[in-house]
C-alpha cells in the first residue's frame, strides 16, 4: 500500500477533481492526505476559526481520508482584481513559492508520500490559486523527492460538453466561452482515467458537506446546488470518472486506469 496526498488550493475543490480518486484510494487501503493551501475566506480568518476548513474535515472523512492539512494562506480570488492581503496573513498568490513549496514538502516528508496528486499547468480553468497549486506542488515534490506527480485535470472536450449542458437546462452559470476553450487538457495528454463510479454516491455526499458553498451566492453555486440533488447513478454519470496527467511521463498513448501505475 502506499500514501496519496492530494494538494488543493481550497475547500471544496478535493471533491470535484479527485473525490472519486481519493475514496477510491482509502477504500483499497492507501493512506490519503489532503492539504489545502488557502482556508477559502477572502478575509481576516473568525473567532473560532475557520468554517470552511471545517466543511473540508467533514467531506475528508466521508472520503476516507486520514489527514487534513492547510499551509495557512488566504484565497486570492478569481477576477481581474486581486484585492489586498487580510491582515492575518498573505493570500497565496501573493506568497513567496519556494516558502510555500517548503510548507508542502514538510508534510510530503512527514508522510513519506508516494503520489502527490496536484493541478495542470493551466490551473484548471485558470484561477490563479489554481496555477499557483501547479507551481508549487511540482516544486516540493522536487524538494522531497517524491517520485511520482499526477496533475488533476478535465478533457478540454468534455468540459465544453458540460457547458453546453448547463445551457440546456438553464443553470445559471457565468463564464467566459472563449476560456473554456483553452481551460484544462487536451484529451491527448490525458496519462490516466479514473473510474469511480462505484464512489458516486460517496463523493456526492463529499461535496454536499461544503454546505457554504452549496448554498452560497459563489459563481459555481447553482452547479453544485443540481449535483447534490440529482439521484446518485445521475452524478456518477456526470462525475464518475476523474482524469490526470502524469508529470514527466513520455507518453500519453495508453491511458492508465490505476493511479498507482505509471504511464509510460
Amino acid at each position: 500500500m502506499g500514501t496519496l496526498l492530494a494538494f488543493h488550493a481550497h475547500p471544496d475543490d478535493e471533491v470535484i477533481l479527485t473525490g472519486g480518486t481519493l475514496a477510491r484510494a482509502a477504500a483499497e487501503g492507501h493512506r490519503v492526505v489532503i492539504v489545502v493551501a488557502t482556508d477559502g475566506l477572502m478575509d481576516a480568518v473568525p473567532e473560532g476559526g475557520a468554517p470552511r476548513l471545517d466543511e473540508l474535515r467533514a467531506s475528508a472523512a466521508v472520503l476516507g481520508v486520514r489527514r487534513v492539512a492547510h499551509l495557512g494562506y488566504a484565497d486570492s480570488g478569481h477576477g481581474a482584481l486581486l484585492y489586498p492581503d487580510p491582515p492575518d496573513r498573505a493570500r497565496f498568490v501573493r506568497a513567496d513559492a519556494e516558502e510555500a513549496a517548503a510548507r508542502l514538502a514538510a508534510v510530503l516528508r512527514e508522510e513519506e508520500v508516494d503520489l502527490l496528486l496536484s493541478y495542470d499547468a493551466r490551473g484548471g480553468y485558470g484561477h490563479r490559486d489554481h496555477v499557483r497549486v501547479h507551481e508549487v506542488g511540482r516544486r516540493a515534490a522536487e524538494l522531497a523527492g517524491v517520485p511520482r506527480v499526477l496533475e488533476a485535470t478535465v478533457p478540454r472536450d468534455r468540459v465544453a460538453r458540460l457547458v453546453k449542458l448547463v445551457r440546456v437546462l438553464r443553470i445559471p452559470l457565468r463564464f467566459d466561452a472563449d476560456a473554456v476553450r483553452t481551460a484544462f487538457t487536451s484529451r491527448a495528454a490525458i496519462t490516466h482515467t479514473v473510474d469511480v463510479r462505484r464512489f458516486a454516491a460517496r463523493k456526492q455526499a463529499a461535496l454536499a458537506a461544503h454546505r457554504s458553498q452549496v448554498s452560497g451566492t459563489g459563481r459555481l453555486a447553482p452547479v453544485l446546488r443540481v449535483l447534490v440533488r440529482i439521484p446518485a447513478p445521475v452524478f456518477g454519470l456526470l462525475l464518475g470518472r476523474e482524469w490526470f496527467v502524469e508529470a514527466h511521463a513520455t507518453a500519453a498513448s495508453d491511458v492508465v486506469g490505476d493511479i498507482f501505475r505509471s504511464a509510460p
